[in-house]
């Protein structure tokens, strides 16, 4: 459209109003132009302020996704000053109680939470006593009118004492026989065994060193440190071939870890990244990767990590190359292919998409800007708090519980999301979050087919959290080998912690008696619910 010039002179009215609507079209045109501009500027901004609100959250938040309450993060593991407060419970008696309302998470219903007993604890039974006995000095036992007191009885109390841990030397003499008529030759006893042949650690040692690198997150460098207190010379080298060589030697008991995970019904996914410094082909700044599978048949729990380079979608088919049955896992795209397979039916995570309506309520600006994320979270809510009522049940009766209940819940979440979906921004965090919903909702809504189905991968994602704990103490692996062990052992240890053993005694147990294994049976023999004597002390 070309706007009306100076040599432009005719003075005729109707050429004049023509070129002067022509301006006005112009003008109008430019007006919308810039209207969308601005628009669309201010869309950016929106979106920019958002993700640098939810960025601070991130950087300096509290790291919780409960949502209007506080939740005992992993900040107040270590808040030990003000949580000096606290124990001044020790200084009730057994008899005092306490009872502390407890808030419902939004769109649940709240429940009448019994009174929690407050106070110390008893000290535990099976724990060894030693009779310190205090008695009155022998000038005090008479009677300011002349007689002699009489015992009437005692007062007990009771103090935790520890022995610091005691060092031994395992001594192994093999008697030797010769015959003394024909000397014909030397017959010496046999040595059983051992975990770690030509070293001198004993299943004992290494159960300890695997215990307290992989469960207590503490560095090979301070376990020497710690040893070399007590006059004991083990080099962080050393220990680092130990783990190695601990975790070759339990490949057989791993192997069967394996075919009873791909057995079960279910298995749930996650993965966290770990840096291995000479990883072949990649940079020592480079991401490689620690996989979690949690599954195993019924009453029989199976922790099992695995270290692979990549996250690549691969990875995921090849542990789950034979795997019948559910599958759950966030929306992580390298487990579709494994979810798209025949006879296998993929789960979403409801604590995935909670997250995302979490995360827009931690960026809102003003309360208003959080209303759809509210509205998600009730629904939201009212699926959790009804998962919370089905706890106790049967799996048939938890199952009728959500078809009666979670159900219609369901539904009315389907209609709001139907409604909602097109009115916000999609790249906004609001419109993020709705269209995860959107886009898992046939995988969020599998559990209510099976009672045994949980509602969430948490569980997996707590399997992971000693792991992620561990990798902020020892930061990274030097090689694939020693990633390799450490995937071993953690698997061993977070396997026997799920069926209820204490996890050093289960390891000496695998490292005492593995060795000497002979056969399939043998080995099965040490899957943590065949083992005797390692349960966990209260």
């Amino acid at each position: 459209m070309k706007p009306m010039s100076s040599n432009d002179s005719s003075d005729d009215p109707a050429v004049l109003k023509a070129r002067l609507l022509e301006v006005e079209l112009m003008l109008a045109g430019l007006r919308n132009e810039h209207a969308k501009t601005l628009h669309s500027k201010d869309q950016r901004i929106q979106l920019l302020e958002e993700m640098i609100r939810l960025l601070r959250y991130h950087r300096f938040g509290a790291h919780s996704e409960k949502a209007g309450e506080k939740a005992l993060g992993q900040g107040e593991l270590f808040n030990e000053a003000e949580a000096a407060d606290t124990d001044a419970a020790d200084l009730l008696s057994d008899d005092d109680v306490v009872a502390e309302p407890v808030p419902a998470p939004p769109g649940e219903t709240t429940a009448v939470t019994p009174p929690r007993k407050r106070g110390r604890k008893p000290l535990p039974a099976e724990l060894p006593r030693v009779r310190i006995e205090h008695d009155l000095p022998e000038s005090d036992k008479t009677c300011p009118c002349g007689c002699a007191l009489s015992a009437i009885g005692e007062d007990c109390s009771e103090q935790l004492d520890i022995i610091p841990a005691q060092v031994r030397v395992l001594v192994h003499v093999r008697k030797k026989y010769a015959c003394r008529s024909c000397e014909n030759g030397v017959s010496t006893a046999k040595l059983p065994a051992q975990p770690l042949p030509k070293s001198n650690a004993s299943a004992g040692l290494l159960a300890h060193i695997v215990v307290a690198k992989y469960l207590d997150a503490l560095p090979l460098h301070r376990q020497e440190s710690i040893f070399n207190r007590i006059g004991v010379d083990l080099p962080r080298n050393t220990l680092a071939g130990w783990m190695i060589k601990s975790g070759q030697l339990v490949q057989p008991l791993l192997e069967r870890f394996d075919e009873q995970l791909l057995s079960g019904p279910l298995i749930q996914c996650d993965e966290t990244p770990v840096q291995v410094l000479k990883e072949p082909g990649k940079t020592p700044q480079s991401k490689s990767f620690m996989w979690v599978q949690r599954g195993g048949p019924p009453g029989r729990r199976i922790l099992r990590f695995h270290y692979h380079a990549s996250r690549k979608g691969d990875v995921a088919q090849s542990l789950m190359s034979d795997f019948q049955g559910y599958l759950q896992t966030d929306d992580y795209a390298g487990y579709h292919a494994v979810g798209a397979k025949t006879g296998v039916t993929h789960l979403g995570c409801w604590a995935h998409a909670r997250r995302k309506f979490i995360e827009v309520q931690k960026a809102a600006r003003k309360k208003r800007q959080a209303a759809k994320a509210n509205e998600a979270l009730q629904f939201i809510g009212q699926l959790y708090g009804i998962e919370h009522e089905a706890k106790a049940m049967t799996v048939e009766q938890r199952y009728q519980h959500r078809q009666q209940k979670s159900l219609p819940v369901l539904q009315q979440l389907r209609d709001w999301l139907n409604t909602n979906r097109n009115q916000v921004l999609p790249k906004g965090l609001t419109g993020k979050a709705i269209a995860y919903l959107e886009r898992n909702w046939d995988k969020l809504t599998v559990y209510t087919e099976d009672g045994c189905l949980p509602i969430d991968n948490n569980a997996c994602e707590n399997a992971i959290r000693p792991f992620v704990i561990g990798r902020k103490n020892w930061l990274f692996s030097a090689t694939p080998k020693g990633a390799d062990a450490s995937a071993a052992l953690y698997s061993l240890i977070e396997t026997a912690k799920a069926n209820g053993l204490e996890p050093w005694a289960y390891l000496q147990q695998v490292f005492s008696r593995l060795p000497a294994a002979e056969t399939a049976a043998d080995v099965d023999a040490l899957l943590p619910w065949n083992v005797k004597g390692c349960a966990k002390r209260g």
